[in-house]
């Protein structure tokens, strides 16, 4: 399985916890496919929101996340 930032995580729940233990306390570093996939992200985001109009931002804010 790969994580949301295409990282590969075990499946187990409790080998996942092992390795998230392991992360924290510094004895495994989390690599990640590509370092810039989070500022591509982020300039997408900027650019989603500079091409909403102001009435479809509040819409997107108040909605309840549900479609």
């Amino acid at each position: 399985m790969i994580g949301p930032n295409g990282e590969k995580r075990p499946n187990d729940v409790i080998a996942n916890a092992v390795l998230a233990a392991r992360i924290a306390t510094g004895e495994v570093e989390e690599e990640y496919v590509d370092p810039g996939r989070q500022n591509r992200g982020r300039l997408g985001a900027c650019a989603r929101a500079d091409s909403l109009t102001p009435e479809r931002r509040r819409e997107i804010a108040t909605s309840s996340g549900t479609t």
